[in-house]
């Protein structure tokens, strides 16, 4: 059954998560995912994570705690624009391929190349034929992939239509986050059904034993970006890289060094 439309599984409002405990728990989650990506770099590992789900489900807010204190030179977040004239005349895959991770790194798809099986199928961006060769051939790129050692896992944020409007209504009315909103998913919201499907159809084929979805119940944000970072944390087992000790050289005497003067330099106003 469609969790969106699975009315069960959103009516039980739990019970709010304190947010002295979120914020506690959040840090060791933080901490345990820079030993998780110091030993992705240790032992060559290329790990590619995906999320997809709803319009303000709450899959960047996730990606930004998980990458708050990694290091971007190892970890990066790949969010593609709209396909280019050349991108739209090559194989689907290849500006995908083009950002897949090397020996030890980790790459966090903001969205990927399921944008085929949802907005691309639903707003008619391609054509049917064009979707139909999708849902064939994404599974036995998948597999492809986890066979030459990449690490792909996937995770579907599900958010109840109530709580995507109260969140629409939340950006309309934010300036900080109003350009969250796009003519896109102003144009989504009449097809929420369309969209529904897509995701079914999307699962039936897509949802292979190499690698399957993970549904993230994303009502509640802050449970959300838990309950994803500490499954995250499980599916790759990894101990702790202890670092070599840095023991820090005495600096350089200035001995003959005469500095310019500082009112040749222009300093931004302390305005605090």
């Amino acid at each position: 059954m469609n969790h969106e439309n699975n009315k069960n599984n959103h009516s039980i409002e739990p019970e709010k998560l304190d947010k002295k405990v979120y914020e506690k728990e959040l840090e060791r989650l933080q901490l345990e995912l820079v030993k998780l990506l110091e030993w992705i770099k240790y032992k060559k590992l290329k790990v590619v994570v995906i999320f997809e789900g709803r319009d303000a489900a709450g899959k960047g807010s996730v990606i930004k705690r998980i990458t708050e204190y990694l290091n971007p030179r190892y970890c990066r977040v790949v969010a593609l624009g709209v396909p280019t004239e050349k991108e739209k005349n090559q194989w689907y895959f290849q500006r995908y391929v083009a950002n897949l991770p090397a020996a030890g790194e980790m790459v966090l798809l903001d969205r990927s190349w399921y944008n085929r099986a949802g907005v691309e199928h639903v707003m008619g961006f391609c054509t049917p034929e064009e979707y139909e060769e999708f849902l064939r051939s994404c599974p036995e790129y998948e597999r492809m992939l986890v066979r030459s050692g990449i690490i792909l896992i996937k995770y579907w944020f599900s958010v109840s239509d109530e709580e995507q409007e109260k969140r629409f209504q939340e950006r309309l009315t934010n300036p900080a986050k109003r350009w969250k909103i796009s003519p896109m998913d102003v144009e989504s919201r009449s097809h929420w059904v369309e969209y529904s499907k897509a995701k079914d159809a999307m699962f039936s084929y897509t949802d292979i034993k190499q690698a399957p979805w993970y549904v993230v119940n994303a009502d509640n944000k802050m449970r959300a970006r838990l309950n994803c970072m500490h499954h995250l944390l499980s599916l790759i087992p990894y101990k702790e890289v202890i670092p070599e000790e840095i023991k820090l050289p005495p600096r350089q005497s200035d001995l003959g060094y005469i500095r310019p003067p500082v009112s040749d330099q222009t300093f931004v106003p302390e305005m605090f």
